[in-house]
């Protein structure tokens, strides 16, 4: 057992090794490692990780992609388990319980976006899961590659019983990123909404429109998705690489979520806006190419906007939304061992649509 100095500066903060998988470097493969967890003080809960799911930020951050990696680090914020202990005064969740743990382990809890539910806006900076800071124990977050985790209760999420653990996990990335703009711009019965990519975000933001009652639409580059898209719940597939088709939905959509993770040029589908319509971006961080042409836009009070996460409340809403109409992510389950390869098939999209690890796997 090994002490630390906590927040308030005591040396009462207690801590334990855990197994994990990491990296210790950018160019370094993941491997098994022992990490630091805080013991559970009042408002913890203690986790043991049954399942993590394997999201581009993981990858992005285990290479350094993005800048600011910490090592060593541990990534994984898709995570699922079993409550196997909790503090004093703790409330939410009890021993035995199924719980879930997404990109947030902690905010401000003060700010004017905290207030409001907002904490993956929080002014003052959210903790991630892996790669922020831990003010319990004064070192970075480690994430779900690991055997346990311990969380605030306020962060830790109630799972639905009657749905698959292991196809929960990617809700609380993938699902949650693409709930939170369906739900910010009251999609409804009646409303049209088109997805822009199939790959993990882009195939739960079909089930959940769908979910919700819009019509749905994918746009891809292919056809070679057209029947995945409608049998995931697509009403119809648009090739965008083709302009007749693309035509033929000019001014439609109310909503449109681009989630493809790379650069790419939007301007054909502002076309496809209805009057006030909004292109939300949730799969691309960085500059616009070709630049965004404004015309389109002026002309029929269109807008591009982005969208990150969600915060608590609104991931617990998703969670208990899916556990009423039975919708998971579609996955493929891994060991532990196979991650590095994992990687490396993300990389060219050779996954339907999200791997999920079965943390059993981590002892062997």
């Amino acid at each position: 057992m090994k002490y630390y100095f906590n927040k308030n500066n005591d040396k009462s903060m207690e801590a334990k090794n855990i197994t994990a998988y990491g990296t210790e470097a950018a160019d370094a493969p993941l491997k098994q490692m022992n990490i630091q967890r805080r013991e559970v003080t009042a408002k913890d809960i203690e986790i043991e990780i049954l399942f993590c799911g394997v999201c581009h930020s993981d990858l992005h951050t285990a290479r350094n992609d993005w800048g600011g990696t910490i090592y060593p680090a541990v990534p994984g914020h898709e995570i699922v388990g079993k409550v196997t202990k909790v503090g004093s005064g703790v409330t939410k969740l009890k021993v035995g319980d199924f719980a879930g743990v997404g990109c947030l382990v902690d905010s401000c809890r003060e700010c004017e976006s905290c207030r409001h539910d907002l904490e993956q806006y929080c002014l003052n900076g959210f903790t991630g899961t892996y790669n922020g800071k831990d003010t319990h124990l004064g070192m970075q977050t480690f994430g779900g590659y690991s055997e346990k985790v311990v969380v605030d209760e306020h962060f830790v999420l109630k799972v639905p019983s009657n749905l698959d653990l292991a196809a929960v996990a990617p809700l609380l990335c993938a699902g949650i990123t693409t709930w939170s703009p369906l739900r910010h711009w009251k999609v409804g019965k009646g409303t049209k909404v088109a997805v822009v990519g199939l790959g993990g975000l882009g195939h739960m933001a079909i089930k959940l429109a769908k979910g919700l009652g819009a019509e749905v639409t994918l746009f891809s580059r292919t056809p070679d998705k057209k029947q995945d898209a409608l049998d995931l719940g697509a009403n119809e597939v648009i090739i965008s690489t083709d302009n007749a088709q693309m035509k033929s939905v000019n001014g439609k959509f109310d909503l449109i979520i681009d989630t493809v993770p790379s650069v790419h040029n939007v301007n054909p589908y502002i076309s496809t806006l209805n009057i006030s319509g909004t292109l939300v971006l949730v799969g691309y961080l960085g500059g616009l190419e070709p630049i965004l042409n404004t015309v389109p836009m002026i002309l029929g009070r269109k807008s591009v906007a982005g969208s990150v996460i969600g915060g608590i409340a609104e991931t617990q809403e998703l969670l208990d939304f899916c556990g009423k109409h039975n919708i998971v992510s579609e996955i493929e389950k891994i060991d532990m061992q196979d991650i590095n390869e994992a990687y490396e098939r993300m990389l060219k999209s050779d996954v339907r649509y999200r791997f999920v690890i079965d943390m059993a796997s981590l002892k062997k």
